[in-house]
């Protein structure tokens, strides 16, 4: 697996970058905005870790050039306190994030959450739920006949609710399943995801107050219920 770091601390990128190749991981270090965007949209990366204050462009800049061009897993590094830079990264597409300062065994335990979802999909069939159609081994999704472009975490989101069409997730469940741990009063990734999904493929989840999500199935004459 190859990992690219964009990060202008060189301190931590070279600390991380000795923690990671000690778990078999491939990872290439850039340190300034303008430099991380250019290796960012070269092939071959499984995942980017990218801060949001670097020196050029700042990395939600570089998140919105990566989403134009691709589906990339995106790991946000964010002040611990800064809350808004957390829901803006989620908003503009991130994976997850992580606040400074962390433990890198929380970063691992982060990564290997990401990257597990990626992993194992071409066994799994696809799903047509309410006209909306998924294939894990192509990584697509078809909506009302229209291709619909998701985001990694949006897509395994929305697979593990149209699995359970019909009956009720809930955000620890999705968070555990997803994530790896679980949902918290102030976590919104899971919320912030399935707003995302919701104007892309139509009001086709329902929130279930006090529980979580439901993918809602279409009536036999087609319509929403």
């Amino acid at each position: 697996m190859r990992i690219l770091v964009i990060d202008d601390d060189i301190e931590l990128c070279s600390l991380l970058k000795e923690y990671l190749q000690r778990e078999d991981y491939s990872v290439k270090c850039i340190y300034d905005g303008r430099h991380g965007l250019d290796e960012a949209q070269k092939p071959g990366y499984d995942l980017i870790i990218l801060d949001v204050m670097l020196p050029g462009i700042d990395g939600f800049e570089i998140l919105k050039k990566i989403r134009e061009n691709g589906r990339i897993p995106v790991l946000m590094l964010t002040a611990r306190d800064e809350d808004i830079d957390r829901i803006l990264g989620l908003e503009l597409g991130a994976d997850d994030y992580l606040g400074k300062p962390f433990n890198p065994r929380e970063l691992l335990a982060r990564i290997k959450a990401i990257l597990r979802r990626s992993e194992g999909t071409t066994n799994r069939g696809p799903i047509e739920v309410s006209a909306v159609i998924l294939d894990p081994a192509a990584r697509t999704v078809y909506a009302d006949g229209h291709s619909v472009e998701l985001t990694t975490l949006e897509f395994d989101i929305l697979e593990q609710l149209m699995r359970s069409a019909g009956r009720e997730l809930s955000r620890d469940n999705l968070m555990e399943s997803l994530y790896g741990r679980k949902a918290t009063p102030f976590d919104r990734s899971i919320d912030m995801h399935v707003s995302h999904l919701r104007k892309k493929i139509g009001n086709r989840i329902k929130t279930i107050r006090g529980v979580g999500y439901q993918f809602v199935k279409a009536t036999e004459d087609g319509a929403q219920p």
